[in-house]
């Protein structure tokens, strides 16, 4: 079957390695692990993205800034399971690499185990009181009602997303990227499908789009658990992971080991997606159209993200296993190879959605004036997306290296000293929309910089390199 997102990825890497910028046999690897994970991003953002579209045709632009509101906070589960998925597939890939078996269950079980615990609270705060959260970042009547309903039934599906990282992110340490592909997409369809007659033909609206959500994430986690359990699923056959049963479900050297590498990312994902929050809140300053306009635009800018997934994981997954072994000349190259591999990904996709903006933002909104405005934000994200692909080339060796402080620290200081300065310009001063382009540039360009000068000086290398400890998980 024809796959148009493996044919880009291959095709970008042939004509760099024409170029002589990266090396053929790295590319044809960085691709073969990269493509499938590209399109379990697309899957799991497209669900987002397909909510906001559908009840901005449903119900009109309040709604998708109601959306907008309550998504922030119940994908609060990406920004907690995420950073503990990123621990995952380092511990995953060094201990495979190092033929640990019993402790690659280690790795999974407990993340598993942590990231359950983390996003329950969350769930029984949101489902208890929504509103309350909401109106901490809403304006509008309107906007804050459809927010604080999306949010009740969303947040049901956070433990579920959370596990569904850390399953993903075992698999493409163990160099499967297919497996997570296939049940996320398959996830990802079933959430759209579902998503029809609840919000068209039942009337719920945007009740109906956070069922949906909560459905297609609770269905890929029992899929998942089912290919763990049994080291088999339907139609993909033998998988490369099985939980050992003979292995502790919790191991208190490998929570600890978790921690430190986990911990940071954590606190980097709050800072990149918890800067949604005062962004909103700002924004909600502009008005309800200008609301719509700035949630359209995230949301396409973290469509265009999705190559991160790929080429992000296949460097944590590739540079791990290569210092693992204690190859630093592999690590180096696949380093390097896959953070140009990666910005020129993003630049190809960059620039063709800079071109189609408008009738792209006619998709989501039909009054033309707002059209217009979702425009000008949407090529200002296509700017900065670019500069997001920079930091997810620098950020998988930092990750594969267990050098995960540094991404927090500057992703902190763009989101805090520029982004949110910039737009709260934009919102109380003449300079207006403006002021919210620069914003979504400095978000990314600023933590970009710093991540690629760390990623050069080479010191995200030493510490997987030093005389390896035999811990309790390792054994």
């Amino acid at each position: 079957m024809s796959n148009p997102v493996r044919a880009l990825i291959q095709g970008i890497g042939r004509g760099l390695v024409s170029l002589g910028w990266i090396d053929r046999e790295r590319a044809s690897r960085i691709a073969t692990l990269s493509w499938p994970r590209v399109i379990t991003g697309l899957a799991r953002m497209s669900k987002a993205t397909a909510d906001v579209a559908m009840v901005g045709v449903a119900l009109g632009p309040a709604a998708i800034a109601g959306v907008g509101y309550g998504l922030p906070f119940w994908m609060l589960a990406f920004i907690l399971g995420g950073g503990i998925a990123g621990g995952t597939i380092s511990l995953v890939s060094q201990r495979i690499g190092a033929s640990q078996d019993r402790a690659v269950s280690a790795a999974i079980t407990v993340s598993a185990v942590v990231a359950a615990a983390c996003t329950l609270p969350f769930v029984a705060a949101f489902v208890i009181a929504p509103e309350p959260f909401i109106r901490l970042i809403g304006s509008g009547e309107a906007a804050i009602g459809y927010g604080a309903d999306y949010l009740r039934v969303a947040s049901l599906a956070m433990p579920f997303a959370a596990l569904n990282l850390v399953a993903s992110r075992a698999f493409v340490g163990a160099n499967d990227a297919q497996t997570p592909m296939i049940v996320r997409a398959g996830a990802a369809v079933g959430n759209v499908v579902v998503n029809v007659p609840l919000i068209f033909v039942l009337d719920l609206g945007v009740v109906g789009a956070a069922l949906g959500t909560v459905l297609s994430n609770a269905a890929a986690t029992v899929v998942f658990a089912r290919g763990l359990a049994t080291g088999r699923l339907p139609l993909l056959g033998q998988l490369p992971l099985r939980i050992d049963r003979g292995s502790p479900v919790w191991d208190h050297a490998t929570a600890q080991s978790l921690g430190r590498i986990a911990t940071p990312l954590v606190l980097r994902n709050a800072a990149l997606n918890g800067g949604e929050f005062p962004m909103l809140a700002i924004v909600s300053l502009f008005g309800p159209n200008a609301v719509a306009a700035f949630v359209v635009a995230l949301r396409l800018r973290a469509l265009m993200n999705t190559p991160g997934w790929g080429f992000g994981l296949a460097s944590s997954s590739l540079v791990g296993q290569a210092l693992g072994t204690r190859d630093e000349r592999a690590a180096d190259g696949y380093a390097r190879d896959t953070l140009r591999f990666t910005v020129a990904t993003y630049a190809v996709v960059a620039a063709t959605v800079f071109v189609f903006a408008e009738p792209i933002s006619s998709w989501f909104v039909q009054d033309q004036a707002i059209v217009s405005m979702t425009a000008t934000l949407v090529r200002a994200t296509c700017v900065s997306v670019v500069a997001w692909g920079l930091m997810n080339g620098a950020l998988g060796p930092l990750r594969a290296g267990g050098d995960t402080r540094w991404p927090f620290y500057a992703q902190v200081l763009g989101l805090g000293a520029f982004a949110v300065p910039a737009a709260y310009l934009g919102a109380t001063t003449p300079l207006g929309l403006p002021g919210l382009q620069a914003a979504l540039i400095l978000e990314t360009a600023v933590p970009a910089t710093i991540l690629y000068a760390r990623y050069r000086s080479g010191r995200w290398k030493r510490a997987a390199l030093r005389p390896a400890e035999t811990d309790a998980g390792g054994r």
